[in-house]
């Protein structure tokens, strides 16, 4: 009985980790916009982290830099919690309802 349960087991945790592999993939594609000062500064960021465009309004070129430096930080930083946010609502569906702890990622 328990060669049996043992081996229901193992084909649950292939399973498992097969959906993770995919779900890996399409977080990794996935692409989400941060912005800030009030859409101004647009990021377009995916899965992995990676920026892949940045978006300034003309007006702010002729703001101070430093100005301008934190607003792009801010934008990349609202990216950045959003691909977080993804990545635990697509996982979350995957893991049965087991709640993911703060802070984990993936192993991109």
């Amino acid at each position: 009985m328990l060669k049996n349960g043992m081996g229901d087991m193992l084909k649950q945790a292939q399973k498992m980790q097969a959906q993770m592999k995919e779900a890996q993939e399409k977080l990794s594609n996935a692409e989400v916009s941060g912005e800030s000062g009030a859409g101004l500064v647009k990021v377009v960021m995916t899965g992995r982290h990676d920026v892949k465009k940045v978006e300034i309004d003309a007006d702010l070129m002729s703001e101070p830099k430093d100005m301008l430096e934190d607003l792009l930080a801010a934008a990349v930083n609202d990216a950045v919690r959003k691909v977080e946010e993804k990545n635990k609502e697509m996982l979350s569906g995957l893991a049965g309802g087991l709640q993911m702890p703060d802070g984990f990622k993936m192993p991109f």
